[in-house]
């Protein structure tokens, strides 16, 4: 069966934001309904470096497909040009098994990460939201931009990070790219204050914002810190918030910014209020997603549903539009 090849820029060329965000929305509703096969992704450290991951998953109608991300994880890697996710998706057709797409896993992870952001933002965030704060300058706060300007109408952005020419370098593009105020400023401390929205997208193990600088009604998208000892937000904060997540079992296996205050007695292991895919859903009873004095937080850890769900969209598009390089890894099969 032909194989299609997928370089990042023709992933961006044929997965505009809102087409994304319309994914994972689907792909978010059907693991809530129980409609996915989502084992915990396996990481295997490599000391002094960082991780390789394998992310399988399986999806059922309408979005039929099986999937495997493997990743690189390598924080040292921002501001050097290369990403710090870095590997390949792989898309295979659910009849038969067969192998029908390999796909850049970075530009994937940055534009479905933003996407979901972008989801749990519409449903958390308060409709008159309009001030963004982004703490980081790197890939994700390119899409993470785009993703908030798709749900709410941005009237000024101001973003932070430790380098000041890559937060030059990040509103001379955003300027360009959107019609918003957008400002690069000296301190997280200023990037957050006065933001309706919060999007900590960064590289750090260790909180990166203060509980006192966060006013209520904010919404804060975590999306940063991936493992069980890494977190971007401090214990306070994440104890006065109502925190979602994009799967509690991965979250009470994973996820530091929730980890990290029940070790240290801030919260309860009852304190993730909600998976966001439940609130897309018809099924049961619901939790009132906030009251307007609430901080929310969406804990992401990224799923490989999301990855399977882009990943079968993508090869179906190249082939409709004539994208991509087709290659026969094998020749007839004799018996």
């Amino acid at each position: 069966m032909p194989i299609r090849l997928l370089s990042g820029d023709q992933v961006d060329r044929l997965l505009p934001m809102p087409q994304c965000i319309a994914l994972m929305e689907e792909a978010l509703a059907m693991l809530a309904r129980g409609e996915a096969i989502l084992p915990l992704r396996m990481v295997m450290r490599l000391p002094g470096k960082g991780a390789f991951g394998l992310m399988p998953s399986a999806l059922g109608a309408p979005l039929q497909t099986i999937g495997l991300k493997a990743i690189t994880v390598f924080p040292a890697n921002h501001g050097t040009g290369l990403d710090s996710h870095q590997g390949v998706v792989l898309v295979f057709e659910p009849d038969h098994g067969s192998l029908v797409g390999i796909l850049d896993a970075s530009r994937i992870t940055a534009l479905r990460t933003a996407a979901v952001s972008a989801v749990a933002t519409r449903l958390l965030a308060a409709e008159t939201a309009d001030t963004l704060g982004l703490i980081g300058s790197g890939v994700q706060a390119r899409t993470h931009l785009a993703a908030m300007h798709a749900v709410r109408p941005l009237r000024s952005v101001k973003v932070y990070s430790p380098s000041e020419s890559r937060r030059r370098g990040f509103v001379d593009w955003a300027s360009e790219a959107f019609s918003c105020s957008v400002e690069g400023v000296a301190s997280a401390r200023e990037a957050v204050w006065g933001s309706d929205i919060i999007c900590t997208i960064t590289s750090s193990s260790t909180p990166v914002l203060e509980d006192s600088w966060v006013a209520p009604g904010t919404h804060i998208n975590a999306v940063g810190a991936s493992l069980k000892e890494a977190r971007e937000l401090p214990s306070a904060l994440v104890a006065r918030a109502k925190l979602w997540v994009d799967r509690r079992e991965s979250a009470e296996h994973e996820a530091g910014d929730y980890l990290i205050p029940l070790q240290e007695g801030a919260i309860g292991p009852d304190h993730i209020a909600g998976e966001i895919g439940e609130l897309l859903t018809d099924q049961g009873a619901h939790p009132e997603p906030r009251a307007p004095e609430d901080v929310t937080v969406f804990k992401s850890l990224g799923l490989a549903i999301q990855d399977a769900a882009v990943g079968r969209f993508l090869v179906e598009e190249g082939a409709r539009q004539g994208v991509g390089t087709v290659v026969n890894l094998g020749g007839e099969v004799s018996s």
